[in-house]
Order: structure tokens, then sequence, then C-alpha cells
């Protein structure tokens, strides 16, 4: 698939908002009681999105293939996190590609430009969460030399 990254726009909202939203309903799927589902969410996360890409300590930066917004990656510089003993990093919030695009390394690429984009910004690494049962994503990122560092657990009360 012959894909082009480049840097969000405003003219990309809407995919931005369609893809999100599948990304998150993705999650809730996953663990309802951990990841909060608010609708209707296309619109605001499109929008909060579009917003983020013109934020200089942001990056947001989408996949084009035939002419079509096929995936996106999000993600922002971070200060150092004393409660987290997490040095200065770039975060890695989202990455998505749309099921017609997947297998064919459109995540593969939007990774590496983030992550290029983020050295760029002056970032020492760059940190990840991916849900528990994502392991899809684990062993995508773990084929990257992404290491585990963290697992996070949660109990309701």
């Amino acid at each position: 698939m012959d894909v082009t990254i480049r840097p969000a726009t405003e003219a990309d909202q809407p995919d931005l908002g369609r893809m999100a939203a599948r990304l998150v309903r993705m999650h809730h799927s996953l663990d309802a009681q951990r990841f909060f589902l608010v609708e209707p969410i296309e619109q605001g996360y499109g929008r909060w999105l579009a917003r983020e890409a013109t934020n200089a300590r942001s990056v947001v930066l989408v996949a084009v293939a035939e002419e079509k917004v096929v995936g996106y990656v999000y993600g922002a510089l971070t200060e150092r996190d004393w409660m987290m003993l997490l040095d200065a990093c770039a975060a890695l919030h989202d990455i998505w590609v749309d099921d017609a695009a997947r297998r064919s390394g459109v995540a593969r690429k939007l990774a590496e430009a983030f992550i290029a984009r983020a050295k760029d910004l002056g970032a020492p690494r760059v940190v990840l969460s991916t849900a528990a049962k994502n392991e899809g994503a684990q062993h995508f990122f773990g084929s990257m030399s992404f290491r585990r560092t963290m697992i996070e657990m949660t109990r309701e009360l």
C-alpha cells in the first residue's frame, strides 16, 4: 500500500474524530470499567486532535492512501513526572489504522514518523501504554524495540 505520512490539519478533523472514536470504543469493549465512553465522541475528539495538531509540544500525524486518511498517531512531549518516576519524554497516546489498511505497514510508518518527530523535538525516549488485553499492540510495539516497564492494575471499589 502506497502511504504518505503528513501532519494533521483542520481539514482532517472528521477523519480524526472517526478513528479516535473507534479507538475509544475498542478500549471500552476490552474493559468498560476502566475505559470510559462518552457519546457522541467523534466531533469532540476530532476537534481536540485538530487543536492538538497546532500545539508545538504535540504531534498529530495522519496516514493517507489513495487520497483517503486511513490512520493517525497522536502524542506529546511531557515533563518529568516525579510521582510516576518518569523523566521527560514523548508520550505516544494514540495510534489507529483503519481495518482495510491493516497489515500493510501503515502503523509502523506512523510510529516511525512519530518517533522521528519526537526525536527532532528533543525527546530522549518515547513511552506508551497499551491495554492489557490488546496483545496485538503489545506484540507490534515489542517488534519496534519497545520494552515493558510498568503494569497498571485497577481495583473497583
